[in-house]
């Protein structure tokens, strides 16, 4: 992940334009897109490079050039002189081909840098994916999925937008102007220059200020869009949930209203645009009329051939696309960096858990198991008055712990500090010795496995996601663990058997099913320590009785941590923790605490009355 973080702060140099109408680096966010356009990976990068900036230099000098050619031509074209007409003839044929030279150059460049962009836009869409995916526990369950995927592809599209648009479009239209207005002073007088540049000057100004003004509104239609989009995605992922309580309409109106945001932004956003639209076509148009009038000029007292007024119209016509160009391209740029910026904001989010400079490998498993310590650990929730206090314990190699207690108690934050989803505020967790936060995350998930109280799948098949933590398994050893997890007789029901297609986040199958789905897959991860979140909270009474016959065997060479609700699926257990208000008040084994007649015999008691 060190490349990635290192991708980050590269790109923080572009953050500056979060603030609304600040300035932001322009030449500094370019540099950061070229670091990220060499690291594309685009195969033969420097000669796609250099032979796209080629053809458009030879196309930008050819789309000087035609005018000229052609305005030459005219010249030598003379009434009742049959013998002129052969030069012309050659002359407008060279215009036209210099003019095609010059339509096909963009053409041929974009074949040639497709690749480039393309592989740049994948990269930054890669890096930004692995930065989230890295990213906290708690920042994941802040943020709505369907905003957090807009934003990482909306900003990896603006990455290819603007490197295509400055390299081959700012850059070459500065050199077209400043070829065309030489090539002006020089063939027609510096009277000509002297109006293109004034007409370009002003447009620019009246470009870049109302583009500018416009940025709030597009920062808006971006804002109103993410929303929207956040909506949808999570009401169609809880689609289960809003039909259950039929709140279709409900779900339906709220996005309604979202959407009518969206379109007053979008109305606003295309007014504006369609405002600096029109600015810039009375600008153009008055820049056009005032060199033809000068052309005329010259034309009536001599100083200037038919020819030569040709040419001046020609070339200020052609320019009027490049220049066009010059105000869609700033425009898009300054949106594409607002586009951008939540990107930017994402790669800026530095992970809560990382791994330390000399954080090491879990040594080699003894075959009995992870030994597993809490020493004075406490953790308190942002949103929430308890976690867990002063809490230590330690479970040996091979030993089965169980933490029980009312709801609320901090069982869950327990069992995610033991997979370092999160870090204690004080104290240590300890796996075979070593502090979590000195072992390297990818060897602790190699060793840790999770069956949690809810179950989510991928839409994919049976195969796959019992296979997900080892995806080169071998299909027997996929098919041992689903037996083992008791999923047998069920596959064996299915017309594709593993092969079956799960759907979103597992929704096809009952909760039961799913459950047995996550056994299978931490029994395939084969791993040192087990945890087991309510795992078989979901199941009827029979199946909970022969998987629980199954943990047992499973539970063998293996450390294993229970969180359970139902005490009759701890009772073996070789210590049994009872959690209240992030505190453990009792502890020991199961008939030991009944003895003692204190709140697990009381919870005890209550449960067994209700069966």
């Amino acid at each position: 992940m060190a490349h990635v973080h290192a991708a980050a702060s590269r790109f923080r140099g572009a953050g500056a334009v979060a603030p609304a109408g600040a300035a932001f680096d322009f030449w500094g966010s370019m540099a950061d897109l070229g670091r990220l356009v060499l690291r594309s990976g685009a195969p033969r990068l420097k000669l796609r490079l250099a032979a796209a900036l080629g053809l458009v230099f030879l196309g930008k000098v050819a789309g000087v050039w035609s005018p000229v050619a052609f305005g030459d031509a005219i010249n030598v074209l003379k009434p009742h002189v049959p013998a002129s007409l052969l030069p012309f003839v050659f002359g407008a044929l060279a215009a036209s081909a210099l003019s095609l030279g010059a339509a096909a150059a963009p053409f041929a460049r974009d074949a040639i840098f497709m690749r480039v962009s393309q592989a740049t836009m994948a990269k930054a869409a890669v890096e930004s994916f692995e930065h989230a995916l890295g990213l906290s526990l708690d920042f994941h369950q802040s943020k709505q999925m369907g905003t957090l995927a807009r934003v990482i592809d909306r900003g990896a599209r603006s990455t290819d937008f603007l490197i295509r648009s400055v390299v081959f479009n700012i850059g070459p239209t500065l050199v077209e102007l400043v070829l065309a207005m030489g090539v002006m002073a020089l063939r027609l007088g510096w009277a000509f220059s002297a109006i293109t540049f004034a007409s370009i000057v002003i447009y620019v100004i009246v470009t870049f200020r109302i583009t500018d003004w416009r940025l709030g509104h597009r920062r808006r239609l971006n804002e109103t869009d993410n929303r929207a989009a956040g909506l949808s995605v999570d009401a169609l992922i809880n689609y289960e949930t809003v039909k259950t309580f039929g709140a279709e309409p409900r779900v339906v109106a709220g996005y309604g209203r979202a959407m009518a945001d969206y379109v007053d932004a979008s109305v606003q956003a295309n007014t504006s645009l369609n405002m600096l639209n029109a600015a810039q076509q009375v600008i153009l148009q008055a820049g056009l009329a005032v060199t033809m009038v000068a052309a005329g000029l010259y034309a009536v007292h001599g100083a200037l051939t038919i020819g030569g007024v040709v040419t001046a119209s020609l070339l200020l016509r052609n320019l009027y696309a490049p220049l066009g160009n010059l105000g869609f391209n700033y425009r898009e740029i300054r949106q594409a960096f607002i586009d951008m910026e939540q990107m930017v904001d994402l790669l800026a989010v530095n992970p809560e858990i990382t791994d330390a400079p000399d954080a090491l490998d879990l040594p080699p498993a003894s075959g009995l198991g992870a030994s597993l310590a809490f020493r004075e650990v406490s953790f308190r929730h942002d949103a929430r008055s308890t976690g867990l206090r002063d809490v230590s314990f330690a479970a040996k190699p091979g030993a089965t712990v169980a933490l029980v207690g009312p709801s609320g108690g901090g069982k869950t934050t327990a069992a995610r500090l033991a997979m370092r989803l999160i870090d204690p505020q004080s104290g240590r967790v300890e796996i075979d010795g070593l502090d979590l936060r000195r072992v390297r995350q990818a060897s602790l998930r190699r060793a840790v496995a999770l069956v949690p109280q809810d179950v989510a799948l991928f839409n994919d098949t049976l195969y796959a996601n019992i296979a997900f933590p080892r995806p080169d398994a071998r299909p027997e050893e996929v098919r041992a663990a689903a037996e083992a997890a008791e999923l047998g007789p069920f596959i064996d029901g299915l017309p594709e058997g593993l092969s079956t297609l799960v759907g979103e986040r597992g929704l096809k199958l009952s909760g039961g099913e799913r459950q047995r789905v996550g056994i299978a897959r931490a029994l395939l991860a084969d791993p040192r320590l087990l945890i087991l979140d309510e795992a078989t909270s979901a199941l009827d009474g029979p199946t909970e009785a022969a998987i629980q016959d199954t943990l047992r065997k499973v539970r063998a060479g293996r450390t294993t941590l229970v969180i359970a609700h139902r005490l009759s699926t701890v009772v073996d257990a070789d210590e049994i923790l009872v959690l209240r208000r992030g505190r453990i008040v009792e502890r020991g084994a199961h008939a030991e605490l009944l003895e003692r007649k204190g709140e697990y015999a009381a919870l005890w008691r209550r449960q067994t009355r209700e069966l």
